[in-house]
């Protein structure tokens, strides 16, 4: 293939661009992602809503997301990536299926993380996918992927690569595929043939997930207000729950899927992914058996699942709320254990869960 050097960026003819994007996207879907598309790598359209979001203190505790230098990374993939002429975008399904019934003393886990660590996934497989760029190439292409971390606006990269809209719920909705899909970049110094923007919204006057958060998380079609959500609050959060929101939280231990699974265009399309890799295995949680967990039973159990992320107090002070909410009198021995955790966030919820259930 004929390339010009020009600087570190990969230049070619029309036709050889066109080729090569083409030749991307099958590869793409071989290797087993079931949505791709090429975005330019232009300076965010939604940078003065990200400042507006980040000034009115919706991103809550996650700081690194108002740091300087992420904003204006955010702003421009430029900046992150100076040699970048191309953005794959790609998509991968997660959908499992619906949720089994749930027993006193379990707690619901989101979707997401029923299976692996779609990190390690997504990035296995968009490194496998920059390797095989670069082989086609009479140079090494540099890449550089990324998947739901790292300073990029990943689901307006997505939009302008034609793989959705933005919904009310802020997930990106894909006409045929839902919202349960994973998201991954690959920048790349080569350049491929960009596709058309996703254009237009169609949630249209649907109001669902609004309506439905138990939170009032969203408290704006397109705006979420993180110290509300009950997905940040159980994951993200690393301090006391709110009192205000404990009974809120119903029975998730671990994140939250309401707005999703009133979405009508989750209704009507989303499908059981194929994927063994993404293969189900803990849609529930024994929350009895969780808070007998000590620190080194805790990584055993969990180090390399999604599950990790809380740590062990974060996801034994979940497990207390939702004990708390079912009122689940067998759970008293454990409680009561459990308020005298050496984790004070641990004891503090324990303590609390035993008041929802003795009547306070």
């Amino acid at each position: 293939m004929p390339f010009v050097d020009t600087g570190r960026a990969l230049r070619y003819s029309l036709d050889e661009m066109n080729k090569l994007t083409r030749e991307v996207k099958r590869q793409a879907q071989h290797i087993g992602f079931d949505l791709v598309g090429i975005a330019d790598p232009c300076p965010s359209d939604y940078a003065a809503h990200y400042h507006d979001w980040l000034a009115q203190g919706f991103h809550a505790e996650m700081h690194y997301m108002a740091r300087p230098d992420a904003v204006e990374k955010r702003a421009d993939p430029r900046v992150l990536m100076p040699e970048v002429r191309s953005v794959v975008v790609v998509g991968m399904n997660y959908y499992p299926g619906c949720f089994p019934p749930v027993m006193t003393c379990q707690g619901r886990v989101s979707r997401y993380a029923w299976g692996a660590d779609y990190h390690d996934v997504m990035m296995t497989k968009l490194h496998r996918l920059g390797d095989w760029i670069a082989a086609q190439t009479d140079r090494p292409a540099a890449h550089r992927a990324y998947v739901d971390f790292g300073p990029l606006m990943e689901r307006e990269l997505a939009q302008r690569a034609g793989l959705g809209w933005f919904g009310k719920n802020t997930n990106l909705i894909h006409p045929a595929w839902g919202s349960y899909t994973f998201l991954g970049e690959l920048l790349l110094d080569a350049e491929l043939e960009p596709d058309m923007p996703f254009i237009g919204d169609r949630c249209g006057s649907c109001t669902a997930c609004l309506d439905a958060c138990p939170t009032g998380a969203l408290v704006a079609p397109h705006v979420l207000d993180a110290r509300r959500c009950i997905s940040y609050l159980t994951i993200e959060h690393r301090s006391s729950i709110p009192k205000e929101l404990r009974r809120q939280l119903g029975d998730w231990v671990f994140g939250c899927d309401i707005c999703q699974e009133v979405c009508p265009w989750n209704k009507r399309f989303a499908r059981s992914a194929e994927s063994s890799v993404l293969r189900p295995v803990r849609p529930t949680l024994d929350l009895l058996s969780l808070l007998s967990l000590d620190e080194d039973a805790f990584r055993t159990y969990y180090r390399n699942t999604p599950l990790w992320r809380p740590r062990r107090a974060g996801l034994l002070r979940n497990a207390a709320v939702v004990l708390g909410n079912h009122g689940a009198r067998a759970a008293v021995p454990q409680l009561e254990s459990a308020r005298l955790d050496e984790e004070p966030l641990v004891a503090e919820h324990a303590d609390w869960a035993l008041e929802q259930i003795q009547g306070g």
